[in-house]
């Protein structure tokens, strides 16, 4: 997903009168604005702004866990509407066994055997599934095989 395509979808919900998803997507692309500023580049590889809206989607979920706990469901129904609109937008994420092929490779490849091995492994493993698994997922994965 790029820029443009994203631009494209806030047209199509500006003319559809979908307030969430223009609300959702102009916060995106203002996220995305600010990201090319910090880094000083005029366009972000997809990557980049996959990790961009996955971000997105941890505050979501830990707005929507805080809502919850303090009895605000209207407010967590939103966040989940918002964090549903961002999860369209990410690519299609990893299953458990595609993971696990990947971890063990690189568990190969660096020859880590032990839990001093993590940073390695974490870093090779994210940058590989970069925006289609879940940094918590991949910790846990790793974590049980370095034991």
């Amino acid at each position: 997903m790029n820029e443009k395509e994203i631009k494209d979808h806030l047209n199509a919900a500006l003319k559809e009168k979908n307030g969430l998803k223009v609300s959702v997507l102009r916060l995106l692309i203002s996220e995305i604005s600010n990201k090319k500023i910090e880094l000083r580049q005029k366009e972000l590889e997809p990557d980049m702004i996959s990790a961009i809206i996955q971000k997105m989607v941890k505050r979501n979920k830990e707005s929507i866990e805080k809502f919850r706990a303090g009895g605000r469901e209207e407010l967590a129904e939103k966040e989940t509407g918002e964090m549903k609109i961002l999860e369209e937008y990410l690519p299609e994420p990893l299953s458990k066994d595609e993971l696990s092929v990947i971890i063990d490779g690189i568990l190969r490849e660096t020859g880590a055997s032990s839990a001093k091995d993590m940073g390695i492994v974490m870093k090779a493993v994210l940058e590989k599934v970069s925006g289609k698994a879940d940094g918590k997922e991949v910790s846990a994965l790793v974590r049980e095989r370095l034991k």
